[in-house]
């Protein structure tokens, strides 16, 4: 989903990039994912889930950007991102090797789907992610009106290995320590991460899961129903789109900006 680049801002570049914000902090998770921190412009707002887009000044000063997610909720003083590295991605293979110190280029508009506005009520969220596409809902699990909507927050997450869900393992972790959302994350949360390739405690594609039913016995719910649940999608172009007729053939409607409904997809990344 979120296709970045890598390599340090060249010391030949101006001495202030447009739009530039400062790295604050860099994670490398493993050899393909890491997240960074960003500092944040004081005019910018955001509804958690939206995305922004960001980059680098490339060859001829030209700047790369691509769409990613912000990761931290609407209230941080900070921004993060969560980005796979691409060995040959006009961005990621430079962005994977920023440091703190260093400057982003980020344009302060940000759009995007993946918005609570864009669903009407209802009393369960479930939030389906693959890889990078755990982003967006790293920012909604830390905001407090997710919980005031919401009577229980599913967060599904998968990856190939193991390794893969420690973003998202350690996010949720670390919420139980929140000052905004940790007693109320803690009683409507449920995490369940899934692995593809690697064994773990959950394998499969989740929409396999979805599908047997074997996802709602391992947290011990009740079935996806379009009168009450309300659903968020992001991940790559043919996850979506499977989750999307997973939802439509069970009688939820996909919502927007302008007509929410039932389910929501971001469409920015599906083209890339």
């Amino acid at each position: 989903m979120n296709e970045h680049v890598t390599q340090p801002i060249e010391s030949s570049a101006p001495s202030r990039l447009p739009d530039a914000q400062t790295v604050t902090a860099v994670k490398h998770w493993t050899d393909t994912l890491f997240s960074f921190r960003l500092t944040r412009p004081q005019s910018l707002r955001f509804r958690s889930g939206e995305f922004v887009m960001i980059g680098l000044s490339g060859e001829n000063g030209k700047p790369i950007l691509r769409a990613y997610s912000i990761a931290s909720p609407s209230w941080d003083d900070e921004l993060e991102f969560y980005s796979i590295k691409v060995p040959d991605g006009p961005l990621t293979s430079m962005l994977q090797n920023i440091k703190p110190g260093d400057e982003v280029i980020l344009r302060p508009k940000p759009v995007g789907t993946l918005v609570l506005d864009a669903l009407i009520p209802g009393k369960r969220l479930f939030m389906l992610a693959t890889g990078t596409g755990i982003a967006p809902f790293a920012s909604l699990i830390r905001d407090p009106e997710t919980y005031e909507k919401f009577d229980e927050v599913i967060l599904t997450h998968t990856c190939r290995d193991v390794a893969e869900l420690e973003y998202g393992k350690e996010l949720v972790k670390n919420l139980k320590e929140d000052p905004l959302v940790g007693e109320e994350a803690s009683q409507k949360l449920k995490h369940y991460p899934t692995t593809t390739r690697e064994p773990s405690e959950h394998e499969g594609r989740i929409t396999d899961l979805i599908e047997s039913g074997k996802v709602f016995e391992d947290l011990e719910v009740e079935p996806m129903n379009s009168e009450t649940d309300r659903v968020m999608i992001c991940g790559s172009m043919a996850f979506n789109l499977d989750i999307r007729n997973i939802c439509e053939a069970r009688g939820l409607v996909e919502g927007s900006n302008s007509r929410p409904a039932t389910f929501v997809l971001e469409k920015a990344f599906l083209g890339e």
